[in-house]
């Protein structure tokens, strides 16, 4: 599947979250996750589907569970993050080992492509 947006400004929230929490986003990616994401307004909604990784609340001591997907953005290998809490439905954010807009020269606006992995 194949999921097409275009480049929003975040909240800066997703820093705090990777750093805190970069040991148990390690462990279940297999990446050291960038202390950020890149957030993508789509079209429509998208409801990850229910065969994700996650981060349960419980691991953390907090308030909040994760959604974790494996995508792909440029052909690099990355993850949709997604609170249980987030209702913001028509953006994913996208967590990798790198700062996208750095490394693709992306500002807000910029239609990017984002492939969920089978």
């Amino acid at each position: 599947m194949i999921l097409k947006g275009k480049v929003k400004a975040g909240t800066n929230n997703a820093s705090y979250w990777i750093n805190k929490l970069d040991e148990l986003y390690t462990l279940k990616t297999g990446m050291k996750l960038y202390p950020g994401t890149l957030n993508i307004e789509l079209p429509e909604q998208f409801i990850p589907p229910s065969n994700v990784i996650r981060l349960e609340k419980e691991e953390h001591g907090g308030h909040v569970s994760v959604s974790i997907l494996p995508c792909s953005i440029f052909g690099r290998k990355a993850f949709i993050i997604r609170t249980d809490t987030d209702d913001r439905l028509n953006i994913i954010e996208i967590a990798t080992d790198v700062r996208l807009r750095d490394e693709y020269c992306l500002g807000d606006g910029d239609i990017v492509e984002v492939t969920i992995d089978n």
